[in-house]
């Protein structure tokens, strides 16, 4: 019982005693907590309780706290941290925690306090006094997995007491994420709330699923060696303890190894595929008013999201007719059979990067695709790296995109 009680410690230090001024709460601490704050030029400052330990450290941008004579650790970032959403943990004597100070996000595999430094352009994945969505908790049987899931689900305003039918956007998370990261983390609800207040976005029911799918008889180590990770020829995988998020000091990833390219290397999860078409999809169909057929399908996906998004939909262009690969590669001309058939089977393909991302690759496979005649599209975020703020920013110009 000693460890909860040490963890509450912590929490209530977080609380103690003024932040310097100018250095405001960061947005996602629990109620009452004044640490970590930020400061307009995007440095960070942490507090923490631990008058027992021989070392506290940060994980962003690696932060040595100092111990004062009050026996409370602090210490502030030498640089300011890129606009957006950061994982981050703390090291207390060597064992990895998370901060008491702030709520939790599941990334990297486990769950990571976050820090949010606030970006110029942020209104539009802030909750504004315009009608709003719900996102509600689904779980169903899959008879691929033979094992229950569970989605969330967003329905735009109106939903609730009306007859109306809506297409469907089928949104993924990346790698060490699960379906709840584009609810807590990406803000689904208000970028689409927002967008379909100011009539940009079409109103769509987003469902958000865990690529995480595994047959009956298999491991996690046949998961893994099926494809759920980039070709190591290719691009590196995700190093498997990338705690307080990859991409280097300061970067909020999801995910590190994220391709460039299109095709090359990309490998998805098979069983997810069948999991989707078998079970997910005719789920989603049945229990809410969802439109059918292809026309009213699209698939979009951040990172290793993205990867198994261009596998699901390139493998069953018959079932969507949009595509969205958010730092998760793109599709080039080389991959597509029939150019033809291909741009009437697919309305929209959707690429995007961050600006710090290596997004050559998309771009030009994006322009190969213009010039054949195709719609594609490509997005870049600026002054982002593979991050949550570049998939807000890349979802806020997609959606505007969907269902015309």
């Amino acid at each position: 019982m000693r460890f909860p009680l040490i963890l509450a410690a912590l929490g209530c230090a977080a609380c103690w005693g003024q932040a310097p001024t100018g250095c405001k709460p960061n947005p996602l601490n629990i109620p009452e907590a004044k640490y970590p704050c930020i400061f307009p030029d995007g440095r960070a400052m942490f507090r923490v309780n631990a008058s027992n330990a021989q070392t506290v450290r940060v994980s962003l941008g690696g932060l040595n706290l100092t111990k004062g004579p009050d026996n409370i650790w602090s210490g502030a970032t030498a640089q300011p941290l890129v606009e957006g959403f950061h994982y981050y943990n703390l090291a207390i004597d060597g064992a990895s925690v998370a901060d008491p100070s702030t709520h939790t996000y599941f990334g990297s595999g486990w769950q990571n306090s976050g820090i949010e430094i606030p970006a110029p352009d942020q209104e539009f994945y802030q909750p504004k006094d315009v009608p709003r969505g719900r996102v509600s908790e689904q779980w169903y049987f899959s008879t691929v997995t033979q094992k229950w899931r569970r989605c969330f689900v967003y329905t735009p305003p109106g939903y609730d007491g009306g007859k109306a039918k809506y297409p469907v956007l089928y949104l993924l998370h990346g790698w060490g994420e699960d379906e709840t990261g584009w609810y807590t983390q990406g803000h689904v609800d208000y970028i689409m709330d927002n967008l379909i207040a100011e009539k940009k976005a079409k109103p769509m029911i987003v469902v958000m699923d865990n690529l995480n799918a595994v047959k009956p008889g298999e491991s996690a180590t046949t998961f893994a060696a099926r494809g759920l990770v980039p070709d190591a020829s290719d691009h590196p995988a995700p190093p498997p303890a990338a705690r307080g998020g990859a991409g280097g000091p300061g970067r909020g990833a999801a995910g590190a190894g994220a391709p460039g390219a299109g095709g090359r290397g990309m490998m998805g999860n098979s069983a997810f595929s069948d999991m989707m078409l078998t079970d997910l999809i005719p789920m989603i169909e049945k229990t809410y008013r969802a439109l059918p057929g292809r026309e009213n399908r699209a698939m979009a996906g951040l990172s290793m999201g993205g990867m198994q998004t261009h596998t699901t939909t390139m493998a069953h262009l018959d079932k969507f007719a949009y595509i969205g690969l958010l730092s998760g590669g793109s599709i080039a001309m080389s991959e597509i059979k029939d150019p033809v058939e291909f741009k009437k089977q697919v309305k929209l393909a959707f690429f995007s990067n961050g600006s710090v991302e290596n997004g050559a690759a998309s771009k030009a496979n994006a322009e190969d695709l213009k010039k054949a005649g195709i719609h594609a599209v490509f997005y870049e975020s600026p002054r982002t790296a593979h991050e949550w703020l570049t998939w807000r920013r890349s979802l806020h110009e997609f959606a505007p995109l969907l269902f015309k």
